[in-house]
């Protein structure tokens, strides 16, 4: 009779009192055990990313008792699932192994590639189109300008095509190609640059000839100025019979720009978005610019590119916009893009044509991501599917680092100058009235030293804006107000980026701490806290007093705090709070989201819509920059 034996490694059948392979008896109770921990001392290195089975063989067990102990800890796993860094270190650690991390993938990745490029052979550099952002002020034309150009000069046109909007497209001029990016505005330019991606090789500056350069154009100017990027100005609505074409060449020398017919080096281009005008001489001063810019890639490298924008459709998933910058992207390649990753599986340009390849300077739609990655991600095609996930998981812990870590302080800024890393001191200035910003433009250019020098990005009057935030935090720079405050879109974007806004109301002052955080005696300050915000929404005589009926619209409002009246975006007076009400009750504070009535200390001159915005102070000391 025979009897089966089953062990772990699996089951063979044997004769009783027989012999087995090589002749010994082979006792019932004998079973096939697992592989044997090392002795000593036991310490595992672990990658950003590692399968079960992986780890279960780097640590001399079998997948089973990795799986047991993560199900000990609340997680279910099979052999071939990837476990981040932090939850292999957990299981590890439990299981009394030392852990350690393994040298970054990510940095050896970034380190070779930099060697690449550095030893990019010349001979096989070629032209590659120039890739073309739009900016300038509300209703100059930007977007009309833009349509003139893509209904005219769209390359490979089709009858009965049907438009994709995937954020950029490119036209032909004289057998040239040039990328627009379809998202006029320099906020979205400036985002892109925050986030390291710097796509843009031309700007295009749209002025109407009829309204000439406004506050916007001259955000918009500083931004191009700010990312280093040639620009050309495109004199726009010159079929309208008040344009003024000199009036407007005289304001954008005032902003800074010197136009090639006065002497300088900034092109002009007179347009019509309306009737076409002009557009065919814009696309051929673009052309020349890009000839002598010289925009060149290697298209045989493995492709390398941004993020322009990204959604998640319904359809098809994870769709990403991608401006190939080096190499060529085809269907089937392994893509990293930020912290996501997947091989591509389609490509598509902006009228739904299915592409078999993508050279530089090419925009595309890519489908094929696991997830829907950041607008200024950078694309990376890579060997394989395991070294992508790797990657793209070490980029999502490198991006949650960075975003805990992220600061714009003057003392992080300025330790930084100290140091010698930053030989600049970037500055954007905001104040009440021109007469102001002069002054102040005036004062900080005689403080530029040998070592030092206070590079002033962008100055204009009125409120501190978004656009100005997102200035700061693409370029490092400080926000300087002057008797001005920030609006609530600036108050949410600082507080999201970590970007500071220091307020200032005598020049004397701003000056002396500018001076003394460059020469790194910035001593111990007070710092202002804001304690909330409330709108006027009625007032209400009293005798000689008038009492803000007000609704609160943040923080909240405190009697005897110091506050300060902001109508349209400035300071109308400061003082103090000396009465405030709920309902006919004296209250010590009212919060957010409850109606109150205020009284100011010497001021009656309430309007509706006026913001009070209530504040204090406390002490603090910047750290070390020596």
């Amino acid at each position: 009779m025979a009897t089966t034996y089953r062990g772990r490694g699996g089951r063979g059948p044997a004769q009783r009192g027989g012999r087995g392979r090589g002749g010994n008896k082979r006792p019932s109770h004998q079973v096939q055990q697992a592989p044997a921990a090392p002795a000593g001392p036991r310490a595992v290195e672990i990658p950003a990313a590692i399968t079960v089975k992986d780890l279960s063989e780097r640590m001399g067990l079998t997948p089973v008792d990795i799986i047991k102990a993560l199900m000990k800890n609340g997680v279910l796993a099979t052999i071939n699932q990837e476990l981040d860094y932090d939850t292999a270190a957990i299981v590890a650690g439990d299981m009394g192994w030392e852990v350690t991390e393994a040298p970054s993938v990510l940095a050896e990745i970034e380190e070779q590639e930099g060697a690449e490029a550095e030893a990019e052979d010349e001979s096989l550099l070629q032209e590659r189109p120039p890739v073309v952002t739009v900016m300038g002020h509300v209703d100059h034309g930007k977007t009309l300008l833009l349509d003139s150009i893509r209904s005219t000069n769209v390359v490979a046109r089709e009858a009965g095509g049907i438009t994709q909007h995937i954020g950029a497209y490119q036209v032909e001029k004289g057998g040239h190609r040039i990328t627009f990016l379809d998202t006029p505005g320099h906020a979205a330019f400036t985002a892109m640059r925050a986030r390291g991606a710097q796509v843009t090789d031309i700007a295009i500056i749209v002025v109407a000839a009829d309204d000439g350069v406004m506050p916007q154009t001259v955000e918009a100017i500083s931004h191009a100025r700010a990312a280093h990027v040639p620009m050309i100005v495109a004199l726009n609505k010159i079929d309208k019979p008040d344009a003024n074409p000199d009036r407007v060449k005289a304001e954008l020398s005032e902003a800074g720009l010197n136009l090639v017919e006065w002497g300088g080096d900034i092109e002009l281009v007179p347009v019509s978005a309306k009737t076409g005008e002009g557009i065919d001489d814009l696309l051929t001063t673009i052309n020349l610019t890009s000839e002598i810019t010289n925009f060149r890639a290697n298209p045989e490298r493995p492709a390398v590119g941004s993020v322009i924008e990204a959604k998640m459709d319904r359809a098809r998933g994870p769709l990403a916009t991608v401006i190939v910058q080096a190499g060529t992207l085809r269907p089937g390649d392994v893509v990293v893009a930020g912290s996501a990753f997947g091989k591509v599986r389609a490509l598509y340009d902006d009228r739904g044509k299915t592409l078999k390849s993508a050279p530089p300077g090419t925009p595309v739609a890519l489908l094929g991501l696991n997830e829907v990655p950041e607008a200024g991600d950078r694309v990376q095609v890579l060997p394989d599917d395991k070294l992508a996930r790797t990657v793209a998981l070490e980029r999502g812990r490198q991006k949650r680092v960075e975003g805990l870590n992220a600061t714009h302080s003057s003392a992080d800024i300025l330790s930084r100058i100290s140091a010698g890393e930053v030989k600049e001191l970037n500055l954007i200035v905001k104040a009440d009235t021109q007469g102001s910003l002069e002054a102040i433009e005036h004062a900080l250019k005689e403080l530029n030293g040998e070592k030092v020098r206070v590079n002033v990005l962008h100055v204009g009057t009125g409120a501190v804006t978004e656009s100005d935030v997102l200035l700061a935090d693409a370029s490092q720079a400080l926000i300087i107000g002057f008797h001005t405050r920030p609006d609530p879109g600036a108050r949410r974007a600082a507080e999201e980026k970590a970007v500071q806004i220091t307020y200032y109301d005598i020049i004397y002052k701003l000056v002396e701490d500018i001076e003394n955080a460059l020469s790194g005696m910035l001593e111990p300050v007070y710092e202002e806290v804001v304690l909330g915000h409330a709108q006027v929404r009625a007032t209400f005589k009293a005798g000689r007093t008038v009492i803000a009926g007000c609704y609160v619209t943040d923080g909240e409002m405190r009697r005897n705090a110091e506050a300060r009246v902001i109508r349209g975006g400035q300071v109308v007076t400061t003082g103090r709070i000396t009465s405030l009400k709920r309902f006919k009750e004296d209250a010590r504070d009212v919060g957010m989201g409850y109606e109150c009535g205020i009284v100011m200390e010497g001021f009656n001159e309430f309007q509706e819509d006026d913001v009070i915005e209530a504040y204090g102070q406390q002490r603090v000391a910047p750290e070390p920059i020596r």
